[in-house]
């Protein structure tokens, strides 16, 4: 995967960089061929594909439960939830991300790297993009190839715990 980084951070005279309070570095995944990314600050750990508990009359999006080392986790298809297809669940990379004491999985079929995105630069998500979409879309980024559309994990969170009230 090719993925463009940003413009490099400025370096002190030891040649170390400096972080400018208006960088934010995202955790970027690939899902049906679109880049996403969520703040690295909100990511616990990217693991491999695991096996999938299914839930019962669950939201579409909901792809299960997996247990990553005795914690139950809500898997969470992005393909599903962007209604951009629905590849098989078990062979998804798994974005682990928190709030809190909750975890969920946001389901990705490649992981790219770690960028590092200017926050001045971060633009609404085009008016043209799908509702459905657009509602769980903090921002994007324009890159030289590519566009980097930013998953608000506290919408999806939300999301979520509506589900499960009703």
């Amino acid at each position: 995967m090719n993925v463009e980084p940003s413009p490099q951070s400025n370096l002190t005279r030891q040649g170390r960089p400096t972080f400018s309070s208006k960088q934010t570095q995202y955790t970027t995944f690939i899902v049906g061929g679109h880049l996403y990314g969520v703040p690295v600050m909100r990511v616990r750990e990217v693991v491999r594909p695991l096996p999938l508990t299914s839930v019962p009359l669950a939201i579409p999006y909901v792809h299960g439960l997996l247990n990553l080392r005795g914690q139950v986790v809500t898997a969470i298809g992005i393909h599903r939830l962007f209604n951009i297809g629905c590849p098989d669940a078990t062979a998804l990379m798994n974005v682990i991300c928190e709030s809190g004491s909750t975890l969920i999985s946001l389901q990705a079929d490649e992981i790219g790297d770690v960028l590092e995105m200017d926050a001045t630069q971060m633009e609404h998500p085009p008016a043209n993009t799908l509702e459905a979409v657009r509602s769980f879309l903090a921002g994007v980024y324009k890159m030289p190839n590519q566009i980097l559309s930013i998953i608000d994990v506290d919408h999806i969170f939300e999301k979520i715990n509506a589900a499960s009230a009703q």
